[in-house]
């Protein structure tokens, strides 16, 4: 008696396909393998190899004995940090600039962003990108020596008013006025670039959703709002997050070229006090535990708001 056996095509046992290796991947792809070598040399060499000094925080370090052979100093470096006004001084300025820069600069480039978008000309489109990525280019000596050129008390913008018969304003003179220079004169830097990537991500918002809102009757300002602006949402999450969690962390060049004698009071920050007391005065021990306490403060700043992010419904960076 003849049988036959109905075979489900799900009951079928495909064999297992052999896990490639390391050494496959890197044979496929030798060439990015090969490209990779530069970054990662450069993020091993300057990056992960001075963590080694961080020691130095914990030493009465001496430059003659070098890094291992100092003795350990039971944490005295931070006990004298913390209890030394000018340090809490510099925390407090360090944290109200970069405030000012998040409140002030982190919403500028988006609004930037948006209103090159809504440009219907694109030769002038390009032309006024063009214009507003160049300060990005500058170095700080250049915008400090610009800044002070302008706005110092003989500068050409104070003789222009003296010579129309005004008083000269203190822009680089009065502490306050020096913060509200300090903080438009970053935001003129960053801003243009800055656009970049909300540019990019609203490149990727699909067109047909701002044709139906035009049929619905929207108008410029309801699509910017219900569309433009919920498409770079997760742009605008993740680059806020990188900026709060640099909070603590402030660049030496831009405070410290603009910066005077007359303004430290709010001009002196971590950076340019690290210089001052480790560099210049040779106190090592001090500057790295200032700079590790700097970097333990971000990384706080940073894994809170990527959680807060996240509780919030948005992707975080991880």
């Amino acid at each position: 008696m003849n049988s036959s056996i109905a075979l489900d095509e799900n009951s079928i046992v495909k064999p297992l396909k052999k896990k490639k290796g390391l050494f496959y991947y890197i044979k496929h792809d030798f060439i990015l393998y090969f490209m990779l070598i530069i970054p990662v040399a450069y993020i091993l060499t300057f990056k992960y190899a001075p963590m080694y000094g961080i020691q130095i925080a914990f030493k009465d370090y001496n430059i003659f004995q070098g890094v291992n052979m100092s003795p350990w100093n039971n944490f005295a470096t931070f006990k004298q940090i913390f209890v030394t006004e000018q340090f809490y001084q510099v925390v407090r300025n360090t944290l109200m600039l970069n405030g000012l820069d998040l409140i002030v600069g982190f919403p500028a480039p988006i609004i930037l962003a948006i209103l090159i978008n809504e440009l219907v000309w694109n030769k002038f489109k390009k032309v006024s990108q063009t214009i507003l990525y160049l300060p990005h280019f500058l170095s700080w000596v250049i915008i400090g020596g610009i800044v002070t050129q302008l706005l110092s008390p003989t500068g050409m913008l104070n003789s222009l008013i003296n010579n129309m018969g005004g008083e000269s304003l203190p822009f680089l003179t009065n502490k306050y006025a020096w913060v509200a220079t300090y903080t438009l004169v970053g935001v003129w830097q960053n801003a243009g670039w800055g656009t970049i990537l909300y540019l990019a991500a609203m490149t990727g918002i699909d067109k047909q959703l701002y044709e139906a809102a035009e049929a619905d009757g929207a108008g410029r300002l309801r699509k910017i709002w219900h569309i433009t602006l919920p498409g770079i949402r997760p742009t605008i999450a993740i680059l806020l997050i990188l900026q709060l969690g640099n909070i603590m962390a402030i660049n030496f060049d831009r405070p410290f070229t603009i910066q005077n004698n007359l303004v430290m009071d709010f001009g002196d920050v971590i950076s340019t006090y690290v210089y001052r007391v480790g560099i210049q005065s040779a106190n090592f021990s001090v500057g790295a535990a200032v700079g590790l306490f700097q970097s333990v403060i971000c990384l706080i700043f940073l894994i809170t708001s990527n959680y807060i992010t996240r509780k919030l419904g948005e992707n975080g960076i991880w």
